[in-house]
């Protein structure tokens, strides 16, 4: 199995001496960080979920165990 690098390199080129546009000075980096937010969004999302799952079981549970009148 091949061993994983310990960090993630992040690569930055210069400019190969033409005149670049911003939009595509910035692209490497602007994909990076759409990528990050992403991930991060994704990872909220999750949580948020499984914080709503818990609250459902932990009500199902009270009510479950709630005597009957």
């Amino acid at each position: 199995m091949a061993r994983k690098p310990d960090r993630i390199r992040i690569e930055v080129f210069a400019s190969a001496g033409e005149a670049e546009t911003a939009e595509e000075a910035f692209r490497p980096s602007n994909e990076a960080i759409l990528s990050l937010a992403r991930l991060i969004g994704q990872q909220m999302a999750r949580e948020q979920f499984e914080r709503a799952r818990a609250l459902e079981r932990k009500q199902a549970r009270q009510n479950r165990s709630s005597p009957v009148r």
